[in-house]
């Protein structure tokens, strides 16, 4: 992935889930550890935050579900982290792809 995509990617997502600035060693794999640990907070002591946060960012209720009650209990939060940043990349992906056609 280009670093101008995962940075966009992580900047669609600090914004939800209140994550500290890109530091100068990023990348995607540091990146969906960082919201990995957030949204392990998030199950333990925001979940309704964290529910409105996946329906905002339009994951699918399908896909949420299935990670909530399919992942082990440890591979929730990674799981879900790697499934809102693949969301979100998708939904950059469609914009660029749209404001080129234009």
């Amino acid at each position: 992935m280009s670093e101008s995509l995962s940075h966009d990617t992580f900047s669609l997502l600090r914004k939800d889930f209140e994550l500290p600035e890109v530091t100068t060693d990023f990348d995607e794999e540091k990146a969906i550890s960082t919201l990995s640990k957030v949204i392990a907070y998030m199950l333990d002591r925001e979940f309704e935050r964290l529910l409105q946060i996946c329906y905002r960012i339009d994951l699918g209720e399908e896909k949420l579900k299935k990670i909530l009650h399919l992942s082990e209990p440890d591979q929730v939060a990674p799981d879900l982290a790697r499934a809102l940043w693949v969301r979100q990349k998708q939904k950059i992906e469609i914009r660029k792809r749209y404001s080129a056609n234009e």
